[in-house]
C-alpha cells in the first residue's frame, strides 16, 4: 500500500553541486563579495564610495564647510621636542637634530593655538549649521596640532586620513565620527578642497608642497572659482624651501600669481586675515563648492 504524503508536508528542494570546489555554494550578493570589491573591475565602486560615504557623514553632522590645515607629519609638540632633547643630551644622542626639532616645534604650537581660536570664533557665529570647522589630514605633526587645538576648544573637527606604509596614523584628537580613512589620494584632495573656505599651510615636505601647488594651480587656472584665502605660515622656512620669485623672474608665472596666497609669521595676523576674509566672502554662502 502506497503511503500518501501529508497535505502540510513539503519536499526540500535539492541543489545541484555545481561549484568548482565540489562543495555546495549558495549565491552571494555582489556587494558582500570582498574579493570582487577589491578587484580591478570594482575600482569605480570604490571611488564612488569615497565620495558618497564622506558626503553622508558630513551631512549627518551638519558640517557645511571647513578651514583646512596642511603641514608636516614630522613636526613635534614642544613638550615632546624638549623630552627628546633632554634624552639626547643625557644619553649621547643626536643633539643637533633634537635642537632642530625643538625649534620647529613652534609651528606645532602655533597651529594648535590658531585652530583653538578659529574654533571658538566659529562656534560663536550666529548660524544654525556647523561652519568653518577645523579639518586636517588626520595624522601626526601639524595635522595633530590642528585637531588638538579644535578639540581643546570643545569643537567638532575632521581628519581626512590616507592609508600609507609610513608616518600616517590617525591622531587621538579628531572627532571620531569625522575620522575618515581614504585609499585614493585624489578623493582625499577632493574633500579637502570641496568643503574648504580657507587654507593654512605650515612648513612641510613633499606632501604639503603637493597640496599647496595643487590649490595654487586650481586657482590660477580658474578651476577653483570660490574665494579661498590661503595663508602660507613661516616666512623663513618658505623662503628657504621655495623661491617663487624666481618663477616670476624667468617668466613662468605672472607677478600677480604671488597674490594668490598671504605670507605671515604672526598668529594674530593669520587669525585676523582668515576671519576677515571668511566674513566678507564666505559667511553668506555655506556649503561645499569648487
Amino acid at each position: 500500500m502506497t503511503r500518501r504524503r501529508g497535505a502540510g508536508s513539503k519536499k526540500t528542494p535539492m541543489r545541484r553541486n555545481n561549484s568548482v570546489s565540489g562543495k555546495n555554494k549558495w549565491p552571494e550578493k555582489a556587494y558582500k563579495n570582498q574579493k570582487f570589491m577589491e578587484s580591478r573591475e570594482a575600482r569605480s565602486l570604490r571611488l564612488l564610495s569615497e565620495y558618497i560615504e564622506p558626503e553622508a557623514r558630513f551631512e549627518e553632522f551638519q558640517v557645511r564647510d571647513t578651514v583646512v590645515f596642511f603641514g608636516s607629519a614630522r613636526i613635534k609638540s614642544r613638550d615632546d621636542a624638549e623630552k627628546h632633547l633632554k634624552a639626547a643630551a643625557k644619553h649621547g644622542g643626536d643633539v643637533e637634530t633634537a635642537e632642530r626639532d625643538l625649534e620647529m616645534s613652534q609651528y606645532y604650537e602655533t597651529a594648535r593655538q590658531l585652530a583653538f581660536r578659529l574654533t571658538e570664533w566659529s562656534k560663536n557665529l550666529e548660524v544654525d549649521d556647523r561652519r568653518f570647522i577645523v579639518c586636517s589630514g588626520g595624522g601626526p605633526g601639524i595635522m595633530e596640532a590642528a585637531n588638538r587645538g579644535a578639540s581643546e576648544a570643545a569643537g567638532i573637527n575632521a581628519g581626512l586620513n590616507i592609508s600609507l606604509p609610513l608616518e600616517q596614523a590617525d591622531n587621538p584628537y579628531i572627532t571620531r565620527e569625522l575620522n575618515f580613512e581614504f585609499h585614493y589620494f585624489f578623493m582625499r584632495k577632493f574633500w579637502f578642497l570641496y568643503l574648504a573656505k580657507a587654507i593654512i599651510i605650515f612648513p612641510g615636505g613633499f606632501g604639503t608642497m603637493d597640496e599647496f601647488f595643487e590649490v595654487l594651480t586650481l586657482l590660477q587656472t580658474g578651476k577653483l572659482k570660490k574665494p579661498i584665502p590661503i595663508v602660507l605660515y613661516g616666512k623663513e622656512f618658505w623662503s628657504d624651501a621655495l623661491n617663487l620669485e624666481a618663477l616670476v623672474k624667468h617668466g613662468t608665472i605672472d607677478a600677480k600669481d604671488l597674490d594668490l596666497f598671504y605670507q605671515t609669521d604672526s598668529e594674530d595676523d593669520a587669525f585676523d586675515f582668515i576671519t576677515r576674509e571668511l566674513v566678507e566672502k564666505s559667511l553668506s554662502t555655506p556649503g561645499g563648492v569648487l
